[in-house]
C-alpha cells in the first residue's frame, strides 16, 4: 500500500486521505438506519478503541516523528514541547466559544432535562462543536503526509477515520430523536467531518511549503490531537461508570493495535 501510493503526488494523497477520515462520520452515521437506539455500553467501547487508536497514532506518527525531525534529542525534545502546548492551548481557546460536547452529549441521554424549549438549540450546539474539533484532526493528517512520509499519514488517517464512526453515530441520533428525518440526519453528520480536508489541505500545504516548520507542526497537531482525546473522548467514555471499566480495556486493545499497525506499515 505505501510503495502504491508513494507514486502520486503527496499532497492529492493527502487530500484525499482526509477526505476519507471525513467520509468516515458520515459512514458512523448510517447505523440510524439499523436501529434508532444504540446503547451507551457499545458507544463507549466504540470511543474507547478510538480514543486508544488515536493515541498511539498521536504518539509514534506525530510526536516521535516530530522529535527526529527537530534536530537531535534535545533541540528536537524542546520544539516538539512548545508545539505541543501551542497546540493544546490554541484548541483550549477555540473550545471555549462552545459548549462542553461531553456534558452535551450527556444531557441528550437525559430526556427529562431536555423538554424544555431549548433543546433543539443545544443539540446544534453540540454540532457545531464537534464540527469545529473535527478541524485539526484533518490537519493531523494532512501534516502527517505532509511531511513525504505515506506510513505515518496513513497511520493517522486509521486512527482518526475509525474515531469518527462512533462521532457521526452522536451526531445523527440526536437529530433522529428530534424528529429529523433519517436522510437529512444522516447528511448533517457526514457534514460534521467534511472539514477535515480543509484541515488536511491547510496541514500538507504548510509542511510542503515550509520543511522547517514540520516539527512544529506535526508537535502542534499532536498537542490539539491530545486536548481532543483528554477532553472529549476520554471524559465520555468515563461518564457512566457501569462501563468505564470496558472503555479503559477498549482504549488499551486500540492502542496496541494501532502501535502494532504503526510500527509494520513502513
Amino acid at each position: 500500500m505505501v510503495e502504491f501510493l508513494s507514486q502520486f503526488n503527496i499532497i492529492v494523497v493527502g487530500i484525499i486521505a482526509t477526505f476519507i477520515t471525513g467520509l468516515s462520520t458520515g459512514v458512523g452515521a448510517l447505523l440510524i438506519y439499523l436501529s434508532k437506539h444504540v446503547s451507551k455500553k457499545m458507544l463507549d467501547a466504540a470511543l474507547g478503541v478510538a480514543a486508544g487508536v488515536m493515541l498511539a497514532a498521536t504518539s509514534f506518527s506525530l510526536i516521535i516523528p516530530a522529535i527526529e525531525a527537530g534536530g537531535g534529542p534535545v533541540k528536537g525534545s524542546f520544539i516538539t514541547l512548545i508545539g505541543i502546548l501551542i497546540g493544546g492551548i490554541f484548541l483550549d481557546l477555540t473550545d471555549k466559544f462552545f459548549p462542553d460536547s461531553n456534558l452535551m452529549l450527556n444531557s441528550m441521554n437525559d430526556d427529562e432535562a431536555l423538554k424544555n424549549g431549548a433543546r433543539l438549540r443545544k443539540v446544534w450546539l453540540f454540532i457545531i462543536a464537534i464540527t469545529v474539533h473535527n478541524f485539526p484532526e484533518g490537519l493531523a493528517v494532512g501534516v502527517g503526509f505532509g511531511n513525504g512520509d505515506i506510513a505515518n499519514g496513513l497511520s493517522l488517517a486509521i486512527g482518526i477515520g475509525l474515531q469518527n464512526f462512533p462521532e457521526g453515530l452522536a451526531v445523527a441520533l440526536p437529530l433522529i430523536r428530534e424528529g429529523y428525518p433519517r436522510w437529512k440526519a444522516f447528511l448533517i453528520a457526514l457534514s460534521t467531518g467534511l472539514v477535515e480536508p480543509i484541515g488536511g489541505l491547510l496541514g500538507v500545504g504548510i509542511v510542503q511549503i515550509s520543511q522547517p516548520v514540520l516539527p512544529l507542526a506535526m508537535a502542534f497537531a499532536a498537542g490539539a490531537m491530545l486536548f481532543v482525546i483528554s477532553h472529549e473522548i476520554i471524559p465520555e467514555t468515563q461518564s457512566d461508570h457501569k462501563h468505564s471499566k470496558l472503555a479503559t480495556h477498549a482504549l488499551l486493545i486500540g492502542f496496541v493495535i494501532m502501535m502494532f499497525m504503526d510500527n509494520t506499515l513502513g
